[in-house]
């Protein structure tokens, strides 16, 4: 299952809505995927290759090797 190892962000989902002539005319379930990138990082002392999100990259939770 595709799951961020910092933040445990995972799939989520909603409704796709085609809007036609000013009216919500039809809706479809559909999956939000989490943006994940596969990185080198420094897991307890090791360099390991391990899924991380965009967000986590950016904020700087993940310390890079």
């Amino acid at each position: 299952m595709a799951k961020c190892e910092i933040c445990e962000k995972t799939l989520s989902h909603g409704n796709q809505i085609s809007i036609a002539r000013s009216h919500v005319s039809r809706r479809a379930t559909r999956t939000f995927r989490p943006n994940l990138r596969r990185v080198k990082a420094m897991v307890d002392g090791q360099e390991k290759r391990i899924y991380v999100c965009a967000k986590c990259l950016r904020s700087g939770k993940v310390n890079r090797a």
